[in-house]
C-alpha cells in the first residue's frame, strides 16, 4: 500500500465499530462512519477558530473520545498534533507549549474555570484555550480565550498531504533536554502498515488500549494500527488493573500491548476465572525480562511478543513474530518493515554477532529533530541510518538483542557492563519483583554497579544474598557494589523505567538505612 494520510488509511466497513468507550452502565460504541463525520465536524471548528497548516495544536486531554477526534481532526487540518500528558505541572506544560509555539491548547471541560496548569501555561504564551468535551451528540470545542488567534478565524478546511507533519512528540530526555520529533503522515502510516503486517491484524481483532495516547506506543500500536486494519479499539480513560479483565471480556478484546510494568501489575492481580481467548500479548517500550515473559505465557496461555520501538521511528522497529515463527525471550525480534544494521562509531558494519550501535532506516523514521542541527548531524550516518543510541547485536537469523543504552553502560575501570544483563539475572531471584541496575560513582574504578530492588510482597532478601546470586551467575566484576531497596520503582508517566531517574532517586537517599 502506498504512502497515504491518516484520514484515508482506515479502510473498513463504514458501519463496523471503530471505538468503544467503556462506561457504566452503558458504553459508547462509535462506528467508522460516525468517527469520520465527527472528525470532519471538529476539523471545521478548528478552521473556524483559525488553525492553519503547520500550526501546533497542544492536546492536553486524557484517553477519551474527544482526544481521538481532536487528534485526527488537527492532523487532517494539516496542523501539527502535539499530545501532552494531562497530568503535567504548569512548568512542564510551559516547556512544550513554548517549544512548539502552540496556536491553541485543548483542555478538558472545567479547566478554564479551575485555572488548571495547562490553562495557565497556555495563557503565559498567549495560545488560544479551548475546552473539549463530548455532550452525548458531538465533541464540543468551547473557545475560552482566542489568544494569538484573535481576529484570525474562519480559515479554509484543509486536506492533509503525505509529507505534512502530523504529529510532534518529544523524546523523554534521558540524556538531556527533550528533543522535538516531527512525524509526517507518511511516517505514521508506514508504521501502521508495518504493525498490521507483523501481527496479521484484521477487522475481527479488537484491542484493549492501556497505554496513554500522548505516548507513541499507545497512539501508534494501541490505536492507529488497529484502525488501519479495520479493527476496534477499547479506550478506557486510564489503565485500571481492577477493571481491565472485565472490560477486556465484556467488549470481546483479543490482544493488548503494554510496557512490562503493566504486565507485572496484571500478573499480581488474580486472572479471570474464565480466561479470555487472547490471540497474542505485545510488550514494548522497556526491556521485558525472560522471567516475566514466561509468567505471562503460562498465566494467559497466549504468545508474548516483545517489540522494540522509538519515537523517532514512529514507534515499532522490530518484533518477535507470531507463531509458528520463533519468539525468543530476551530478544526484541527481527526488523519489521525497516532495515536494521549494527554499526560502529564510524558508521561501518561490525562483524556478525559483535556488539555495536543498533541503527535503522525506513519510511517510518523521522527526517530529523526540529530546530536541532547538532543532534541531527550526530544522529544519522552518511548512508541515512538513524543511530538509536542503543547497543546491541544481531544473530545469524536477524534477531536483535539489546545490551543497553550506550550512554547507560556501566564503565567499571574500562570493563563495559550491560545493565540489562544484570536486571535479568536479578529478576530471576525468587524474592525480587523488579531490579534496575545503573552506574554509581567510584573513587577507584570511576564507575561501579548500583542496583535498585523491589522485593515481592511477603518475601525477604538482603544485599549480600543478592550479590551472591549475581556472583554465582556472572563475572566477579559485575557484582553490584551498592544495593538499594525501595517499595516503588521510580517510573515515567507511561510506566517506563529510566535508569537516570532511578539512579538519581537512589543516590539522593544514599544512606546506611537505604543502602543495606
Amino acid at each position: 500500500m502506498s504512502a497515504t494520510t491518516l484520514s484515508n488509511s482506515f479502510s473498513c466497513t463504514a458501519q463496523s465499530t471503530a471505538i468503544i468507550i467503556p462506561s457504566r452502565p452503558k458504553a459508547l460504541a462509535v462506528s467508522y462512519r460516525e468517527l469520520s463525520a465527527e472528525v470532519l465536524s471538529f476539523q471545521k471548528k478548528l478552521a473556524k477558530l483559525g488553525v492553519t497548516p503547520q500550526a501546533a495544536v497542544s492536546i492536553a486531554l486524557p484517553n477519551t473520545y474527544e482526544f481521538i477526534v481532536a487528534f485526527l481532526a488537527a492532523a487532517e487540518q494539516r496542523a501539527i498534533a502535539a499530545p501532552l500528558n494531562s497530568a503535567y505541572k504548569q512548568e512542564e506544560f510551559e516547556f512544550y507549549i513554548d517549544d512548539l509555539s502552540s496556536a491553541v491548547a485543548l483542555v478538558p471541560k472545567g479547566s478554564f474555570e479551575l485555572d488548571s496548569p495547562a490553562v495557565r501555561a497556555a495563557r503565559k504564551y498567549n495560545a488560544a484555550i479551548a475546552e473539549c468535551y463530548w455532550n452525548g451528540r458531538e465533541v464540543i470545542l468551547d473557545v475560552k480565550d482566542e489568544g494569538n488567534l484573535r481576529g484570525k478565524g474562519n480559515r479554509n478546511v484543509e486536506k492533509a498531504q503525505p509529507d505534512d507533519i502530523a504529529l510532534v512528540l518529544h523524546t523523554s530526555g534521558t540524556t538531556g533536554r527533550p528533543k522535538a520529533v516531527p512525524l509526517t503522515h507518511r511516517n505514521l502510516t508506514s508504521t501502521m502498515k508495518n504493525i498490521k503486517a507483523t501481527y496479521n491484524l484484521a477487522p475481527e481483532d479488537r484491542t484493549m488500549l492501556v497505554m496513554p495516547l500522548f505516548h507513541v506506543h499507545g497512539l501508534l500500536a494501541g490505536f492507529l494500527a488497529p484502525l488501519y486494519s479495520g479493527g476496534s479499539v477499547i479506550v478506557p480513560p486510564k489503565f485500571s488493573a481492577t477493571d481491565f479483565w472485565d472490560d477486556f471480556i465484556t467488549h470481546k478484546a483479543n490482544w493488548y500491548t503494554a510496557v512490562p510494568t503493566i504486565h507485572q501489575i496484571l500478573l499480581k492481580n488474580p486472572p479471570p476465572t474464565t480466561k479470555p481467548n487472547i490471540r497474542f500479548i505485545r510488550s514494548c517500550s522497556s526491556p521485558l525480562s525472560p522471567t516475566t515473559f514466561h509468567q505471562l505465557e503460562e498465566a494467559y496461555n497466549a504468545p508474548v511478543l516483545e517489540a522494540y520501538a522509538m519515537t523517532e521511528a514512529a514507534h515499532q522497529m522490530t518484533s518477535n513474530p507470531l507463531p509458528p515463527g520463533k519468539r525468543i525471550p530476551g530478544s526484541v525480534g527481527i526488523g519489521q518493515g525497516v532495515e536494521i544494521e549494527i554499526l560502529d562509531a564510524n558508521g561501518s558494519n561490525v562483524p556478525q554477532g559483535t556488539e555495536g550501535e543498533i541503527c535503522i532506516r525506513g519510511e517510518n523514521v523521522t527526517h530529523g529533530y526540529l530546530h536541532n542541527p547538532s543532534a541531527n548531524a550526530s544522529s544519522f550516518t552518511k548512508d541515512g541510518f538513524f543511530r538509536t543510541g542503543d547497543q546491541g547485536r544481531k544473530d545469524v537469523q536477524g534477531y536483535v538483542y539489546i545490551t543497553g543504552r550506550i550512554k547507560e553502560l556501566i564503565n567499571k575501570g574500562g570493563e563495559k557492563i550491560s545493565p540489562i544483563e544484570l536486571d535479568n539475572v536479578l529478576a530471576r531471584h525468587p524474592a525480587v519483583s523488579e531490579a534496575v541496575s545503573f552506574a554509581v560513582p567510584d573513587d577507584l574504578y570511576g564507575q561501579n554497579v548500583g542496583v535498585a530492588v523491589v522485593l515481592k510482597s511477603g518475601q525477604s532478601a538482603n544485599a549480600q544474598e543478592l550479590k551472591d546470586w549475581v556472583g554465582e551467575r556472572l563475572a566477579k566484576f559485575k557484582i553490584p557494589k551498592s544495593v538499594y531497596f525501595t517499595d516503588i520503582m521510580p517510573k515515567t508517566a507511561t510506566g517506563k523505567i529510566q535508569r537516570r531517574i532511578v539512579a538519581d532517586t537512589m543516590l539522593k537517599q544514599d544512606s546506611p538505612k537505604a543502602k543495606l
